[in-house]
């Protein structure tokens, strides 16, 4: 018994070290700020309860530090950023637009996201209804070029 827990006790030691890559960034080139204007409170709501997911400036709590729950977090957070990076709006053509926004108008709609397991840690990100609404009005009025 006292092996396997040694065993255990060297995994656990050893998977610290295996570290993913963070998502943090300064450089806002091709944000999509630079291509439209945003109210100050989407902005807010964005910064808030989505850029964490879905921009390439993610703030890490600590928890982010021990393996493998850093595992986790990159994954969600490489997933998210496929569906939608806010930091790299201006590098997509039309068509990847007009499909971000039909799905941000679904996700919107629906109240998926943000997804309930980032909730349960980021108590701050819910979004009331009010800023639902906000998000989607606003959603709405954006014009694809």
């Amino acid at each position: 018994m006292k092996k396997i827990l040694l065993g255990i006790l060297i995994v656990i030691v050893l998977i610290q070290f295996i570290r993913p890559e963070k998502n943090v960034s300064n450089e806002s080139i091709n944000d999509i700020s630079t291509v439209m204007d945003i109210p100050e409170n989407v902005q807010e709501i964005i910064k808030t309860s989505c850029a964490d997911c879905h921009s390439n400036s993610t703030q890490y709590p600590w928890y982010s530090e021990i393996s493998p729950v850093s595992w986790y977090l990159a994954s969600h957070v490489n997933d998210g950023k496929k569906h939608l990076n806010f930091s790299e709006w201006a590098t997509y053509n039309k068509n990847q637009k007009e499909h971000i926004i039909k799905d941000l108008k679904k996700e919107l709609k629906s109240k998926e996201m943000p997804l309930n397991s980032y909730l349960w840690v980021h108590k701050e990100a819910i979004v009331s209804p009010e800023q639902y609404k906000i998000l989607l009005d606003w959603v709405h009025t954006i014009k694809v070029n």
